[in-house]
């Protein structure tokens, strides 16, 4: 029951009527009796970083912080993770003195995901579509956790670029290599891992993929997809056409929540609750798999 000793904490961005994060924190709350509650906040453009001020001024215990305000919200941190200043966005925030302090747990979250899925990314050669916020991120994991070689394909390859720049730089070697995406047909001739970081086939535009050329995906032992919605995409489907494997983005999902969690309430989510959350939250969209 809410009363005076409840600690709040909410999402902020726009849209974010759909989001999943109250059912991840809600339930969380309610299993560990903790006297918390989790409520999402539509903010508008330009506001994002009143809204951080005012979220402090609010005595709010913490914040995500989801599209499109991950960097945005930067100026209104009173410090920031060195793994979140490298990626150059935040997705959640957590009240130290003075301010906030911002986490990027999106990448942290990936790595908890797919080690929960036995994908492994040491030694690995993969293919990351798109260049955008997340896949930077991705990149970025994928370099950290020593993948041999990662291959960026996306339609501007000059965005592409930058982004193996950057990557490569701060982690010191080169192993990010930029390709135009309509290049997909020069791929070396190998098995690779490959992960679908764009917006295509996110629901309500199901059904679309960026490469629909079967031959692209005989070359793709794993497909994962950072999409949670729908929970079959376009991309996951021509996977599995040749025989490979596909997850979409859900646990990710999960396991960012629930490392935020962890750091606002300074607990461990053991695996059998994390477990009890992801159920609730494919009960919640309607998945009966």
């Amino acid at each position: 029951m809410i009363d005076g000793y409840t600690r709040v904490c909410g999402v902020i961005g726009n849209p974010v009527e759909h989001t999943m994060s109250p059912t991840i924190h809600n339930t969380l709350a309610q299993k560990l009796s903790h006297n918390l509650v989790y409520v999402p906040f539509r903010v508008e453009k330009g506001e994002a970083v009143t809204a951080v001020k005012g979220a402090y001024a609010l005595n709010m215990l913490g914040m995500n912080v989801t599209v499109p305000f991950k960097s945005e919200v930067i100026p209104a941190l009173v410090e920031i993770d060195d793994l979140a200043e490298k990626i150059g966005a935040v997705n959640t925030l957590v009240r130290v003195k003075s301010g906030f302090k911002g986490y990027n747990t999106d990448m942290p979250g990936l790595y908890r995901a797919m080690c929960s899925e036995k994908v492994s990314l040491e030694g690995e050669k993969a293919v990351l579509l798109g260049a955008g916020g997340v896949a930077r991120a991705v990149a970025f994991l994928c370099a950290v956790k020593n993948a041999s070689r990662v291959y960026v394909l996306n339609r501007s390859f000059e965005k592409g670029k930058a982004l193996a720049d950057e990557v490569n730089e701060k982690v010191g070697r080169d192993c990010i290599v930029p390709m135009a995406l309509s290049d997909y047909g020069k791929l070396p001739e190998e098995k690779f891992l490959a992960i679908q970081a764009t917006s295509q086939g996110m629901y309500p535009n199901v059904g679309r993929a960026v490469i629909e050329d079967e031959a692209f995906y005989q070359k793709i032992h794993t497909g994962y997809e950072l999409i949670f919605n729908p929970t079959e995409t376009r991309f996951m489907q021509l996977v599995r056409a040749q025989k490979g494997r596909a997850f979409h983005g859900l646990k990710m999902l999960l396991y960012q929540g629930i490392i935020g969690y962890e750091l606002w309430n300074q607990v461990k989510v053991s695996e059998e609750l994390a477990e009890e959350v992801y159920c609730a939250m494919k009960e919640k969209m309607g998945i009966t798999e």
